[in-house]
């Protein structure tokens, strides 16, 4: 289970810092409140700039210094407040969550990315409740595991919200990974029950990031694959016409990021955000949510 790996990792990584910061204070014979800024700020000023340096990397040359600035903080805070405060700590399964408002929208599957959980939709989930959603915010498990396998998971809370609502039909939203595993849903089991696919930062072209993955889902995920090719190949113009795409032209993590779009299908674009931040973002969840109030079960 990811999130226990994660407070593994934790575990770990607080434990080393709280040797650095002690050997500091001591060394340097300085008062106690030093190290406890350095045990605080250390970690996030290290993320704050590694996330300079490949969103950098990313744009290459393509985004204003402002735009990449903006991406690189925004990128920085939520990574942090993910890794560190949510996902970690998902402690229980996810459970389907009914719609906290009298006027009864369709049902939503949220699908998040990869080595991520439930958690990521902390944000959204309430808000798209509150808009008269029921959710259904899935775990893909194996972390690892093919991307096709991740099929079964979706279907089985699509015909969750279905029963739920009374509905005949759900929308999806993805991010990331999220987006591809909905289109391997949608290969598997058909479009039929699926009125409206919305992904965010999602490789549907592959990204470049890491052209030596190891995982499964990870190779999938390569700029260009064998198996995305032929998951496109799969798809008609009916089923891409499904999709709302959003992407930031100064994603770190998916890139180059303006070319992953699908034909037929409607793209907008959200300058200065980071991959993860598009998860949280207010106006990244107003779109979500106005995409959704168009779709009709």
């Amino acid at each position: 289970m990811l999130a226990r790996m994660l407070r593994k990792v934790l575990l770990y990584q607080a434990t080393f810092l709280a040797l650095i910061s002690a050997a500091v204070v001591w060394l340097a014979d300085w008062p106690a409140i030093v190290g406890l800024v350095i045990f605080a700020l250390l970690p996030f000023l290290l993320v704050l700039v590694w996330m300079l340096k490949i969103t950098v990397h990313a744009c290459q040359g393509a985004s204003s210094w402002g735009s990449i600035l903006r991406a690189s903080w925004g990128e920085a805070f939520w990574a942090y407040r993910f890794f560190v405060t949510r996902l970690p700590w998902a402690l229980r399964p996810p459970v389907l969550q009914p719609a906290q408002s009298p006027q009864a929208r369709i049902g939503v599957v949220l699908v998040h990315g990869f080595v991520c959980n439930h958690r990521v939709w902390d944000d959204l989930a309430p808000y798209l409740r509150a808009h008269g959603h029921a959710v259904f915010a899935v775990d893909l498990e194996p972390v690892y595991a093919s991307i096709d396998h991740y099929a079964a998971t979706i279907e089985r809370a699509v015909q969750a919200l279905c029963e739920h609502t009374g509905q005949a039909q759900v929308a999806l939203v993805g991010h990331s990974m999220g987006g591809l595993a909905i289109r391997a849903w949608m290969r598997t089991y058909g479009t039929k029950r699926a009125a409206l696919a919305v992904t965010l930062g999602t490789p549907h072209q592959g990204t470049q990031v890491s052209p030596q993955a190891r995982a499964s889902n990870g190779k999938q995920m390569v700029w260009q694959s064998e198996w995305l090719a032929a998951l496109a190949a799969s798809e008609g113009p009916a089923t891409r016409r499904l999709f709302r795409i959003a992407i930031t032209p100064q994603d770190a993590i998916v890139f180059p990021q303006r070319e992953q779009v699908l034909p037929d299908s409607v793209a907008q674009v959200f300058d200065g955000l980071g991959h993860v931040q598009l998860c949280s973002d207010a106006q990244v969840m107003r779109w979500v949510a106005g995409q959704l109030a168009s779709a009709r079960a």
